[in-house]
């Protein structure tokens, strides 16, 4: 990562909940000097107080980076603490989900470089995924910038139209809720065909964080994984004759799904 920009000027990190709690970690994990982390939180943690950052005190007059790290629904009330570094050549980065570029754009002008960015919960352990799509003055300077302070957690790719955020949150955004709910509803089942509470749950984790990191390291296809488990015939077929029918299974379901929360989204950012 470059720190060049951040060394030389700080940044700011509006909010340190979970997200800008994990991010703060991999920054200072990868080199971030502390002293250049400003960090505004209305509640810190014991760990935020440990870290070293400057916290709620005075703000460099011109920080190379505000990373807006707060709900949607509390933006409001944060947002005039930045709206001194706009117009200036800060980089403004925000994780919120529903909020559009434009409504950033209102606040600090859209001659600022603003980007928006879609991390999801694994950041927490460094396996989150992020996608980001920048207004007209975000440079390529700037997404490589904010690309690689949300590489601290895992993943980056850039979208093409800001209008596929929605679906990013629906999918990737929210997506870690329907795998722990798959963990639930298949020790449900172990559950229900018999084995005992704990011992059904302990399979469902296993096998779930097991089979993504197989998906993970492996240069097949997650089809091509799913016909390496599936003898013709055999328990596998059985089950996935159920799981992907086209019209009860889980593809149409899932379809469903990210679609509630991808118009939840585009609600949220009306």
């Amino acid at each position: 990562m470059s720190l060049d920009r951040i060394a030389a000027r700080g940044m700011v990190l509006l909010g340190c909940g979970k997200m800008g709690s994990a991010l703060l970690a991999g920054w200072l994990a990868r080199g971030v000097s502390p002293a250049s982390v400003h960090v505004i939180d209305p509640a810190p943690s014991d760990w935020l107080r440990a870290q070293g950052v400057a916290l709620n005190g005075p703000l460099p007059e011109s920080p190379a980076v505000a990373l807006l790290a707060v709900k949607p629904q509390m933006m409001g009330k944060a947002l005039p603490v930045m709206t001194g570094f706009g117009g200036g050549d800060t980089l403004f980065i925000s994780i919120a989900a529903g909020t559009s570029i434009a409504h950033f754009e209102d606040s600090f002008g859209a001659g600022s470089p603003i980007i928006r960015a879609m991390p999801n919960t694994p950041a927490a352990v460094g396996r989150g995924i992020t996608a980001l799509i920048g207004n007209a003055s975000a440079t390529d300077e700037d997404m490589a910038l904010a690309e690689a302070l949300m590489a601290a957690v895992g993943a980056t790719l850039r979208l093409e139209h800001e209008s596929q955020m929605d679906v990013v949150t629906g999918l990737s955004g929210s997506g870690p809720a329907y795998v722990f709910h798959m963990i639930e509803a298949m020790a449900a089942a172990g559950e229900a065909e018999g084995l005992p509470p704990e011992m059904a749950m302990a399979l469902a984790r296993a096998t779930i964080i097991g089979a993504g990191e197989l998906a993970h390291q492996s240069p097949d296809a997650p089809a091509q994984l799913r016909v390496n488990v599936t003898s013709p015939g055999g328990t596998t077929a059985a089950a996935l004759a159920l799981l992907m029918d086209p019209e009860t299974g889980l593809p149409p379901l899932m379809r469903r799904a990210v679609a509630a929360a991808a118009a939840r989204s585009r609600e949220l950012g009306k």
